[in-house]
């Protein structure tokens, strides 16, 4: 479309009419208005065709006021029946304070969610002397926050989002015109600045904090559960290799209460063996593990009604009042749920909120735990695990009675299996009971009791260690608040996962290596939390 005068010569005829006209009088506005209408007609022709223009015109001359003085001019053709052609003219002054509704979440998250304590983690991984000044690092948590918050899964995505968000603009500080940081800048920060991830452990504290000043979190019953999070790891690159026999914090545990073990088997049987010198040996069927070269540190999963493949998993402990996640651990996908349990529920009840009580399913069913949680005055909810009896015999262990005042068990022919001593496997540590050989030779049953392959001679059976505790925790399967508590645990704690896989980032993580499963995992958890505080405090 040919222009009948350049731009710039209207613009130079705008501004020298534009300051003539004064804020306080009333015509000016009309004769600005008559201004650009003429501007416009001589931009556009005379002959626009109907329809809808939108341009910005910089109108800097006009004293008013706002903050932001971008003026967008529309323009739209009406004809009426009358026969002539109207434009209409409308100004519209704004700020992005003005285009972000009042009760927007982003407004109430800002109001709730003091960000200060980043420039105190982060002061010395800055210099103040050398080099450009660099990117606020509240804007950078904040930039990775609403990825997070939004279900946004890559950073490349964020900036775009926030390009065209004006309420993700208005929460990182970021005015209509400015410019994006870049989806490389978080790149080159976890590279050139590793130590900046602690700031999102410390987040994920002081919003829990947070949640249990403001009376959200009681401690009265804690639920634990774990999900799994698909690694970014090829399946092709899998290959097989020895697993190490290291001692866990779970056997050093066994260790203990081993040593404990001996000095009561002392006081029961008057006898006691030299202590182990030898490391227990891990179940000889699991001696190999699958690990893949693209991401070593993620774990292959193996489980019923679970997909098989390269995971992590993300152990999470919730308060059972409004849901809030109040302890996070991740591990590979390999290594069963017991190993960071108990760890992880001395952690939180020594320095986050003590508590009274915690559930959990089937998979957290194991004597140890029985005895620690017990010796800390938690009351333990755990659905039993199912017990298989593998003995290739008619007579199960159920054939067998207790006799509580002789420490002894009596088999279906009235014979006595006395305690015989203390075992320690890799799994846990049991008090055997054994019957005299003698006994066993002259049984009329012992077809019925010992198979033909058993070369002891004589029946054994194995208690464990922590039996007590355990049948403490099983006399409440029949109370109300057992049932209640495994309810809470599957709302809460299924419930809580769906979340975070649905609108959270959960299902799987982009990056590799166990620390950044770590942080993807936080993060997530974090978004729920202010998810679930901000709707719990409004």
């Amino acid at each position: 479309m040919a222009l009948s005068r350049s731009r710039k010569e209207v613009r130079h005829e705008l501004e020298d009419r534009g300051a003539k006209h004064t804020d306080n009088d009333r015509d000016s506005l009309a004769d600005c208005s008559r201004t650009t209408g003429e501007a416009v007609r001589l931009l556009f022709g005379e002959k626009a065709e109907a329809g809808t223009i939108s341009c910005v015109l910089n109108l800097s001359f006009i004293p008013y006021p706002v903050v932001f003085l971008s003026i967008w001019l529309k323009m739209w053709y009406n004809k009426e029946k009358r026969g002539g052609s109207t434009v209409q003219l409308k100004y519209h002054m704004l700020t992005i304070e003005d285009l972000v509704p009042v009760g927007h979440f982003l407004r109430k998250l800002e109001a709730v969610l003091d960000l200060s304590f980043v420039y105190e983690e982060t002061a010395g991984l800055y210099s103040r002397k050398y080099g450009r000044p660099p990117i606020d690092p509240v804007v950078l948590v904040k930039y990775l926050l609403v990825g997070y918050l939004y279900g946004i899964p890559s950073e490349r995505q964020i900036e775009q989002r926030i390009q065209t968000d004006v309420a993700l603009r208005w929460y990182l500080g970021i005015d209509l015109l400015e410019r994006v940081p870049d989806h490389s800048t978080i790149s080159q920060l976890r590279r050139r600045k590793p130590a900046f991830r602690k700031v999102f452990r410390r987040l994920f504290e002081r919003v829990v904090n947070q949640c249990i000043e403001e009376g959200l979190v009681s401690g009265r019953l804690v639920l634990t559960d774990s999900t799994h999070v698909k690694a970014n790891a090829s399946r092709a690159s899998e290959e097989q290799i020895e697993m190490p026999e290291s001692p866990g914090a779970y056997w050093k545990r066994l260790d203990t209460y081993e040593e404990e073990g001996l000095e009561e088997l002392k006081r029961r049987t008057g006898k006691r063996r030299e202590k182990r010198t030898r490391q227990i040996k891990k179940d000889s069927r699991r001696t190999k593990k699958r690990v893949s070269r693209t991401d070593p540190e993620a774990g292959h999963m193996k489980r019923p009604g679970k997909p098989q493949g390269q995971y992590y998993l993300s152990h999470q402990t919730l308060d059972s009042d409004h849901g809030i996640i109040v302890g996070l651990t991740v591990t590979p996908g390999d290594v069963h749920d017991t190993v960071p349990y108990l760890n992880q529920l001395e952690t939180l009840h020594q320095t986050v909120i003590p508590f009274a009580a915690a559930a959990a399913d089937s998979a957290y069913d194991f004597p140890l735990a029985h005895r620690e949680l017990e010796k800390l005055g938690i009351t333990f909810f755990v659905r039993p695990q199912a017990v298989y009896d593998r003995t290739q015999v008619e007579f199960k262990r159920d054939s067998f009675s207790y006799q509580s005042d002789q420490d002894a068990y009596l088999c279906p022919q009235g014979k006595t299996l006395r305690l015989n001593g203390l075992y320690r496997s890799a799994s846990g540590l049991f008090w055997q009971y054994k019957a005299e050989k003698a006994d066993c030779i002259c049984c009329p049953v012992r077809g019925k009791c010992l198979s033909e392959h058993d070369r002891r001679g004589a029946r054994k059976l194995e208690d464990s260690y922590f039996k007590p505790s355990v049948q403490r925790s099983r006399n409440r399967q029949s109370t109300d608040e057992y049932r209640q508590a495994l309810k809470k645990r599957q709302i809460w704690c299924e419930g809580t996962f769906a979340a975070q896989k649905w609108g959270h980032n959960l299902t799987r993580v982009l990056r590799r290596g166990l620390e950044a499963a770590e942080d993807h995992c936080l993060l997530s958890a974090v978004a729920l939390n202010l998810k679930r505080m901000i709707k719990c405090l409004n």
